[in-house]
């Protein structure tokens, strides 16, 4: 377990949060890459739930609550959920505040959203990071889950999240760092590339399932340094901005707005 506030002054603010990847897409095309996640997490929603649950690196529900009480979520506060997916966020806070009336959930993935469960309702919209449909300094708490390396702005998002923040509201940002050790990120990607594919195949009801799983990979693989991501969220006016980190791989960014 470690614990940062901008360690790295020299890092560089940054747009995108990985190189180009040219299997995948065009490397300059912003819609392209966009259209590309969106029909691959269109189409893995029905295995995601299952699949996490089995390959998930530790992100299971108890670290995912743990990240929300240690960013200071409890019952009272307004909260979003950017890129809620298949709520695997969302339950937690709920677990917590027990407050649907007061969570919503945003997500660019209607397939995803179309497969997220709740014991009551919760209000789900459409939306990007890059363009939360919420207004102004209406949320008490905003957090996102393990979706910053699918934004096509890391900028673009930070300034959304400062917007729909209330003044001193809390943003939470849960996601994967590629290990700083050599053994550490050997280990992690013998298992990403050996164990999971494995599994995958054996469990994929769809035949982009695998594809998403090895392009989540290939994202933490080749994502930004996260001295440049905590330098962005501080360069577009988000204060007090630090990193949580356990086992060297799971990162919480937290901030205020």
């Amino acid at each position: 377990m470690t614990h940062s506030r901008l360690p790295d002054r020299d890092a560089l603010p940054v747009r995108q949060p990985h190189a180009p990847l040219p299997a995948y897409d065009q490397p300059n095309d912003v819609s392209k890459r966009e259209a590309l996640v969106r029909r691959l997490f269109d189409d893995a929603a029905v295995d995601y739930d299952r699949l996490e649950k089995i390959v998930g690196l530790g992100t299971g529900s108890w670290y995912r609550r743990q990240a929300l009480l240690r960013a200071g979520l409890k019952p009272g506060l307004q909260v979003v959920d950017v890129g809620m997916g298949t709520g695997l966020v969302s339950r937690e806070i709920l677990r917590i505040t027990g407050e649907p009336h007061r969570l919503v959930g945003v997500d660019p993935s209607a397939g995803m959203m179309g497969q997220a469960r709740f014991e009551q309702p919760v209000e789900c919209r459409l939306g990007r990071a890059e363009d939360i449909p919420v207004p102004d300094a209406s949320a008490d708490f905003v957090v996102m889950g393990y979706a910053l390396r699918h934004v096509s702005d890391v900028g673009a998002a930070a300034d959304e999240f400062r917007r729909v923040l209330k003044p001193g509201g809390r943003l939470l940002i849960l996601e994967f760092s590629r290990p700083e050790g050599r053994l550490g990120h050997a280990l992690l990607k013998a298992y990403m590339l050996g164990v999971v594919p494995w599994l995958v195949r054996a469990v994929a009801r769809t035949r982009d399932t695998p594809i998403l799983w090895r392009y989540s990979w290939d994202t933490i693989e080749s994502c930004v340094p996260p001295a440049q991501i905590m330098q962005t969220l501080a360069g577009h006016g988000l204060s007090g901005v630090e990193r949580h980190t356990e086992l060297g791989i799971f990162s919480e960014y937290r901030a205020r707005g």
